[in-house]
């Protein structure tokens, strides 16, 4: 039997790659996104709690509505937007599996997809699988800022979404108001799809602004985002994010998401929404 690989040319992530380097030498681990300090102890107590108290079962498909509707809280507060939390969020098991459907969803053979590097290493195998075209452009140190010049004369007839990371991982560049005008401009021109990373959008220190993509009107109905409690909340190892999109695009995620995986935690969901009704300080 002859099995071919649909990513022939992919190693192992760099991550980790780094992560078992850094565990060997006994080196400071600075490839992965983890803090080395402990999670809120209301939050470790939390999740103890919501154990012994017999939440150990599937949750919902779509996540625990309670914990949706702190998502839907999250983008009134920051960005005055209403989301519909039966039809615009999704709770997932992590962020990375929520790149991955959103990607599956929209993206056909033959679709060009614009990345900007360096970025997360999931986004290009992940265009791959789909049997889409990673087309990557190069943000030009010290500022890492988008060359939106070069962002145009990428794009083609074949050009079907825009990757966004803000704040940018790993270089911590947050996007300004002017970026997202110029991705408006382009994204409206083109008719392109917009999939917005943000899971480090309470990572932000000098005073500095995060826009997401869905506090633009003109991006409501061309845009996924996609956040982690888990890096909010220092807590990796629980896996556990969120997808937010329109009602339309939020249905082709799930018809791929739930076939990728049931349910996220349900423990996990249940403590995180406890904690942020009780901190609402930490996603002001």
């Amino acid at each position: 039997m002859q099995l071919l690989s649909k990513l022939p040319d992919q190693g192992v992530t760099i991550f980790s790659t780094m992560s078992a380097l850094a565990q060997r030498l006994n080196a400071l681990n600075l490839s992965q996104g983890f803090p080395d300090f402990a999670a809120p102890p209301d939050l470790i107590e939390a999740l103890c709690e919501a154990t012994r108290n017999g939440h150990n079962q599937y949750a919902a498909g779509d996540g625990y509505l309670p914990l949706r509707q702190q998502v839907a809280l999250q983008f009134q507060q920051r960005d005055q937007i209403t989301l519909d939390p039966f039809t615009e969020i999704s709770i997932t098991p992590g962020a990375t599996i929520a790149l991955f459907a959103a990607i599956q969803a929209t993206i056909h053979p033959g679709d060009e997809v614009i990345i900007f590097d360096p970025s997360y290493d999931s986004y290009d195998p992940a265009v791959r699988v789909a049997g889409g075209v990673p087309v990557h452009i190069a943000l030009d140190a010290p500022e890492f800022k988008v060359d939106w010049d070069k962002v145009a004369a990428h794009i083609s007839s074949r050009t079907r979404m825009i990757i966004v990371n803000t704040p940018h991982n790993p270089t911590g560049t947050i996007w300004s108001y002017q970026d997202w005008q110029q991705l408006i401009a382009l994204v409206e021109k083109h008719d392109l799809l917009v999939l917005s990373d943000e899971v480090y959008e309470h990572l932000i220190f000098d005073g500095a602004r995060h826009w997401s993509a869905l506090h633009f009107p003109e991006l409501r109905e061309r845009s996924f985002v996609v956040g982690s409690f888990g890096k909010t909340f220092h807590v990796t190892g629980w896996k556990t994010g969120y997808c937010a999109a329109s009602p339309t695009l939020m249905q082709l995620f799930r018809q791929i998401y739930q076939y990728a995986n049931f349910c996220g935690n349900t423990p996990a969901q249940i403590a995180l929404t406890q904690y942020m009704q009780q901190h609402p300080e930490h996603i002001a």
